[in-house]
């Protein structure tokens, strides 16, 4: 599959479908043949053929063909969770920068829904050394400059969403202009794009989901520069 792969295959919708409608282990027992082959076998074709595409625009990014790899895994953590459903009714992919796989750098992500698609780069929050540095960054003339430019080029490319913008008032002790006073209300910093849930399985989607991931790339190269 992976060689010939260009977009999902409906059976990764029946999948999130039938495990939206049906969230519970006896329906995933008996339609694991159907994970295996709309959530694992295409999952993987699809981080390989990202994979290349993804080096063209980041070469240090870390793609990983496999579930806990760049594949999430379907099974929900419940252990503190009042949600007590066993499965994600969506498919997840994670390609991201650093020896080890995290959240605290800057990625590519990629959720599949019945419904959506949804796209982008980033990193959704901040540890709080991380969000430090970023606010001092803003701060600073030419980082903060330089974030200015990489959003507008972003936003030059389509309708790209900036998020991911939490406060209401600016923390204490940063000062900045008001061409930059904004993205001190951001405690994280993604450029995402939204699409129908058709587009999954509609060929070019993997072209597709390059084109995007390159477009909204200015906003991951500037947290992987300054951060």
């Amino acid at each position: 599959m992976s060689d010939t792969f260009d977009h999902f295959p409906e059976l990764t919708l029946h999948f999130l479908a039938g495990i939206t409608q049906n969230n519970e282990k006896a329906w995933f027992d008996a339609n694991r043949d159907l994970y295996e082959a709309g959530y694992v076998e295409a999952g993987k074709a699809f981080v390989a053929q990202m994979a290349p595409r993804l080096a063209a625009i980041s070469p240090e990014v870390h793609a990983e063909p496999r579930v806990n790899g760049s594949i999430m895994r379907v099974n929900r953590d419940v252990r503190f969770s009042k949600d007590k459903r066993p499965y994600k009714t969506h498919l997840d992919f994670w390609f991201w920068h650093g020896d080890k796989k995290g959240w605290n750098t800057p990625g590519f992500y990629l959720r599949i829904t019945p419904d959506q698609v949804f796209l982008g780069t980033g990193m959704h929050g901040f540890d709080k050394e991380t969000l430090d540095s970023f606010r001092h960054a803003v701060v600073l003339p030419r980082s903060g400059k330089a974030l200015q430019a990489a959003i507008a080029s972003v936003q030059a490319a389509g309708d790209y969403a900036i998020g991911e913008k939490t406060r209401k008032k600016p923390p204490r002790g940063f000062e900045v202009g008001p061409d930059r006073a904004e993205f001190l209300l951001f405690e994280g910093l993604t450029a995402t794009i939204t699409l129908p849930g058709t587009a999954a399985y509609t060929p070019g989607f993997v072209d597709l989901c390059a084109r995007h991931f390159a477009a909204t790339w200015p906003v991951g190269q500037w947290l992987l520069t300054e951060l």
